[in-house]
């Protein structure tokens, strides 16, 4: 083989030990897919009935919240868009958005606030870290928007 296909071969075997090299820490620093989360809280028996108790309600009225909060932003999209525009109309969804936002922001955080008296502190750590890590998600419409 030629000096130069011998560098070329040598030149091509280093990148792609590189490339394995980052695959493998870009994959090892990723945020670990939580399967379940009292899983990966490491949740005792007691602490599972007692998070499953809480959760439970939790998920009904939050999923009842955001099917309201739906609801409202259809009608303001057609109210935006309606043939004759009608500004009290508009308002009126947008206050009402409002107001449902902030209701399921309480419900969220009362959420949190159950959970985290169920944890110990190594736990709480570890949800607190989860929760930080999570990636901040533009909204559909902003990501519209965006060139």
């Amino acid at each position: 083989m030629k000096p130069s296909a011998q560098r070329f071969a040598l030149l091509l075997s280093v990148l792609l030990n590189l490339g394995v090299v980052a695959a493998i820490a870009l994959d090892a620093m990723r945020v670990p897919a939580v399967r379940a989360l009292p899983d990966y809280l490491a949740l005792s028996a007691d602490q599972r009935v007692r998070w499953q108790a809480a959760e439970g309600p939790f998920l009904v009225q939050f999923s009842a919240a955001s099917h309201r909060l739906e609801t409202h932003r259809t009608d303001l999209i057609r109210a935006i868009f309606a043939d004759t525009v009608d500004p009290a109309a508009i308002e009126a969804e947008r206050a009402q958005i409002a107001e449902l936002q902030q209701a399921q922001q309480r419900l969220m955080i009362e959420q949190l606030l159950a959970e985290r008296a169920m944890l110990d502190p190594a736990q709480r750590e570890r949800l607190a870290r989860l929760l930080l890590e999570q990636p901040g998600v533009p909204s559909a419409l902003e990501s519209l928007h965006r060139p």
